[in-house]
């Protein structure tokens, strides 16, 4: 055993030996069985509450998909409003980062940039691929530093930007997203990341694929469409670059279940789409006016999303209520090592009666 250890200890790339992987809420807090899964009400994860019910055709599970399911393509092609030839299925928005960044970067030679407080993923597939992590923190109102990004043009090959942000919640001003674009456009791709752009559509960015040669934007099914579970995601761009990308993808990224479910769920239910996004907003209006009210809360957060960030008076508060809530078998997130978050925590929102248990063991 020794042996191998320091075989593979010599062999592994230095950089990933001491790396700590991204700590997403199933590593910290694993499912376990159905039943124990059951006893816990998961609001550490920005999943959406509730069972989904899906029914899949066994018929040519023996049969490899195809690399862009049609199925798949159609539905996004008319849900987005985007041709088929600016789409590329990926395994969840996370395969998307790392495609772009293995396309974009050359290992230990280039670099990306990131927005800090931001999702957690993008240095981390940085780093898998030897590349430079660049970074420039939002401002205090969780606004870009635009000053801080033109300082960094020419020396980074891709930028980042979440909006809405995560874990911060809040769309970025559409005009400093622009801003942004235009000051890379002759020297780096901006991604734009909108995993949860379903809670406030109308700020989308897809509208600039067409004017800008360099921008990328992500989504997801995993928020609003409540399908975490089948890690569907796509990337959208001009031709050029999802033609690029299709050149790194696996050969076979989306299996035929997961099609049928997801092209399922863009073509005929986008009516419970809509009906859940519009529960989730109502039952979060009601948890921010709750939350501001409470003695140990010292700051709340806008929110765009499915989820609130707030902040708490101090550290004995906010691991008081971290591990009351554990101690009751309800998860949710602690952003307290992330910069400028110093003490807060994050809250999924879930269904009306998940909430409202929350609210009574904090009360």
């Amino acid at each position: 055993m020794t042996t191998t250890s320091s075989l593979i200890t010599t062999l592994a790339r230095e950089e990933l030996i001491d790396m700590i992987p991204y700590q997403s809420a199933r590593r910290l807090f694993a499912t376990g069985n159905s039943e124990q899964a059951n006893q816990k009400i998961w609001l550490n994860a920005n999943e959406a509450p509730g069972k989904g019910k899906y029914l899949v055709s066994s018929e040519n599970i023996n049969r490899y998909p195809d690399f862009q399911p049609d199925n798949l393509l159609n539905a996004y092609e008319e849900y987005s409003g985007l041709k088929r030839s600016q789409i590329l299925a990926t395994r969840g928005a996370d395969e998307g980062i790392e495609l772009i960044i293995r396309s974009f970067c050359k290992a230990y030679q280039d670099s990306i940039l990131i927005c800090p407080p931001t999702y957690g993923m993008y240095a981390i597939s940085a780093q898998n691929h030897g590349a430079g992590i660049v970074a420039v923190p939002l401002n205090h109102e969780h606004t870009l530093d635009i000053n801080g990004l033109t300082a960094q043009v020419g020396k980074v090959n891709v930028v980042f930007l979440c909006s809405p942000g995560n874990p911060t919640g809040n769309l970025l001003p559409k005009e400093q997203i622009i801003q942004a674009i235009e000051l890379f456009k002759n020297s780096a791709i901006v991604v734009v990341d909108e995993a949860y752009i379903e809670f406030s559509p109308q700020h989308t960015c897809t509208n600039l694929l067409n004017s800008y040669d360099n921008v990328i934007v992500l989504r997801t099914l995993s928020k609003a469409f409540a399908l975490a579970g089948l890690r569907c995601g796509f990337t959208l761009a001009n031709e050029a670059i999802i033609t690029l990308l299709s050149k790194v993808i696996a050969p076979y990224p989306i299996s035929a279940p997961v099609a049928e479910i997801a092209s399922n769920a863009l073509s005929n239910n986008l009516k419970a789409m809509t009906e859940r996004v519009q529960n989730c907003n109502d039952i979060k209006a009601q948890f921010l006016a709750w939350l501001s009210k409470q003695s140990w809360c010292n700051q709340v957060f806008n929110s765009d999303a499915n989820f609130v960030l707030f902040r708490c008076s101090d550290n004995t508060e906010k691991t008081r209520i971290f591990n009351l809530l554990v101690e009751q078998d309800i998860l949710i997130r602690d952003q307290s090592k992330q910069l400028q978050l110093e003490n807060c925590l994050r809250i999924t929102i879930g269904s009306e009666q998940e909430i409202t248990q929350l609210k009574e063991v904090l009360s």
